[in-house]
């Protein structure tokens, strides 16, 4: 395994994260603890989740992923050997079953944490991250920004900061992270960093062969303010397995959740078929080189990788072992070039 350290830290993660949203939903406890127990056979010592989570939400399952982990650590007693990431929700009707007051105010912040605290077993998290932004700005599939002129969003990330400074000073949070967040978002949380607020140190968004429009503003962003990206949903839910090349297999996730069509466009089918050309023509699989593409990037700290089964594990966080040529990333930003950004 390879390791990277949290910037602005000394705290060492493995380049693979194990994401966990499945856990709860199209996995069970028992698929999870085996999927941890694999992982840590690996090297892999950071895993994220949330509070929403499971994935697809639905009420009854919230927060069963955050149990499934504090089961684990209570079985295993290796708290302090893992590195553990978890996020807040943001303002959404969809989400509103989990409390009323969604968003980022001080009462929001102190329930949504200390649930996240009691359901996973432990007394603090490495990160703590803001699920998506409470203001209007282009997240979870929007490929531009539309203004909104009656908008009511006030800005309140230096409130926002005070509220999580409270917690890093009490020692049930020790780094904060965002995610689902634009240039504009990270560039104001620095802005309050210099102000003497505590600083972000990790933005998690959505990055792969299909989505790769974090490349555009924000990683220069990320190098200048040294500040990591921890993508996610780095096979766009599969597509990048070319799984899906062929027809809908059977009880895999858009089969069984057909609105998690977001990789599924006619742009996205046509990239994935040039993209498994090229591996093909290099002897790897598609899996390998996709995931393999995200692990090099100059701006990623830890790829958060996700799986049903332990054979999607392995061969996931197999990748970390694995180089791309420059022949490969040349082939690889022809098709990018002709096809840039089909799933954002």
């Amino acid at each position: 395994m390879k390791y990277t350290v949290l910037p602005n830290t000394d705290i060492k993660v493995s380049k693979i994260c194990l994401g966990s949203m499945t856990w709860g939903r199209q996995n069970t406890e028992a698929e999870g603890h085996a999927q941890m127990d694999y992982a840590i056979t690996q090297g892999v010592n950071f895993i994220d989740t949330a509070e929403m989570y499971s994935v697809p939400f639905k009420p009854e399952n919230q927060g069963s992923t955050e149990r499934i982990i504090g089961t684990w650590f209570a079985k295993n007693k290796n708290r302090e050997n893992i590195v553990l990431a978890s996020k807040v929700t943001g303002p959404s009707p969809t989400f509103k079953s989990i409390r009323d007051n969604l968003g980022f105010s001080k009462k929001a912040i102190d329930e949504a944490l200390h649930g996240s605290l009691k359901r996973l077993q432990t007394d603090y998290l490495d990160l703590y991250q803001l699920h998506w932004p409470e203001r209007n700005t282009n997240f979870f599939g929007q490929r531009g920004y539309t203004h909104k002129p009656d908008e009511q969003w006030e800005d309140n990330i230096a409130e926002i900061l005070e509220t999580l400074k409270g917690y890093v000073k009490e020692g049930k949070i020790r780094h904060i992270g965002v995610s689902n967040e634009a240039p504009f978002g990270v560039m104001r949380y620095m802005e309050e960093a210099r102000k003497g607020a505590p600083k972000v140190i990790t933005v998690q968004n959505p990055y792969s062969l299909l989505n790769r429009k974090d490349e555009v503003g924000l990683a220069e962003v990320l190098h200048r303010e040294n500040v990591g990206h921890l993508p996610y949903s780095p096979l766009g839910f599969g597509q990048l397995t070319g799984k899906y090349l062929d027809g809908m297999p059977k009880g895999s996730r858009v089969d069984l959740f057909p609105n998690y069509n977001r990789y599924h466009n006619e742009n996205s089918y046509e990239a994935t078929r040039r993209y498994k050309k090229i591996a093909d023509a290099h002897g790897l699989s598609l899996t390998q080189m996709a995931l393999a593409f995200v692990n090099d990037r100059s701006f990623v700290t830890s790829n958060i990788i996700g799986a049903t089964s332990l054979e999607q594990l392995k061969e996931n966080i197999g990748s970390a072992a694995i180089t791309l040529s420059e022949e490969i990333l040349n082939e690889i930003e022809v098709v990018h070039e002709a096809i840039p950004n089909p799933a954002p």
